[in-house]
């Protein structure tokens, strides 16, 4: 059987008898066009056979392009009314019913995924996206690629290379786990209600083997947040608090190989992994 999508006319109507209205609170702007969940969908390079796990499916446009797809999905949504008809929506569209699973919870409190997910495929809802993207990326280490819409600035900074003025926090943290990569432009006018600001498809690929352990991560996560918290800063400054003081730092850092003179935006991940490994040698 073949699945088919919703329609902008579908979506209003599902909304209005669920008593759903968009929230700024959780970030909802529901996708209205077709071709643009059938695009995060190809550029996520779903596969039949697939298990795709999908944060906030909402009224389930991406949902039934990723079913349509072929794939099975495990779909995590925190609003009990979405969720509790999600599978409805699923099988009036020729979804097989062993092809969904809904979790009905926080995507920050996830800590388990039936189904064994390998693909990460959302329209992440703006204020919790790069939280949400971490957590995932941190708790379940078997999903190996995905593609996520969200804000236009996040996606560039998730993206970003050492040096550019976006390159921050979350973009070493990404790194952490693979490679990002911008992979598509998405309309304004796609959305329901249309947002104020612009989104981008961005993309990664988990590494073949992990970066570190979990205290490595952790503690090269701290020196990412210090150096970042004062950016403007000479590294030797901005880590004084990490390892003690400004002279300490500097000896760790040169430790790591890294000027103490630098600033945080000019380091790769692999720099703040060395200077993490170089604290604890101390």
């Amino acid at each position: 059987m073949t699945v088919s999508l919703l329609g902008a006319a579908e979506i209003r109507r599902l909304a209005a008898e669920l008593d759903v209205t968009p929230t700024k609170k959780l970030g909802q702007n529901f996708v209205v066009d077709a071709n643009t969940v059938r695009k995060i969908v190809q550029a996520a390079d779903v596969q039949p056979g697939e298990r795709v796990v999908e944060i906030g499916p909402g009224l389930g446009s991406l949902t039934l392009a990723i079913l349509e797809a072929g794939a099975s999905v495990t779909a995590v949504e925190i609003d009990h009314r979405l969720a509790a008809h999600l599978p409805e929506t699923a099988r009036a569209h020729g979804a097989a019913e062993e092809a969904l699973t809904v979790v009905d919870a926080d995507a920050l409190r996830v800590t388990e995924l039936p189904g064994d997910p390998t693909i990460l495929v959302a329209n992440l809802p703006y204020n919790v996206s790069v939280p949400v993207l971490l957590h995932f990326l941190e708790t379940f280490p078997g999903i190996r690629r995905g593609v996520v819409m969200v804000q236009a600035e996040v996606a560039e900074r998730l993206a970003a290379a050492p040096g550019s003025k976006i390159y921050g926090a979350p973009s070493v943290k990404a790194a952490w786990y693979g490679p990002w990569r911008l992979c598509g432009t998405v309309s304004r006018q796609v959305f329901w209600p249309v947002p104020n600001v612009d989104s981008l498809l961005v993309g990664f690929v988990r590494a073949p083997e992990p970066r570190g352990s979990e205290d490595e991560r952790r503690r090269t996560f701290a020196v990412v947040d210090a150096a970042f918290n004062q950016r403007r800063k000479m590294l030797r400054q901005a880590l004084s608090g990490v390892f003690g003081s400004a002279a300490a730092a500097s000896e760790v850092l040169e430790r790591a190989g890294v000027a103490p003179t630098s600033r945080g935006e000019a380091l790769t991940v692999d720099d703040y992994h060395r200077i993490a490994l170089a604290g604890v040698q101390g």
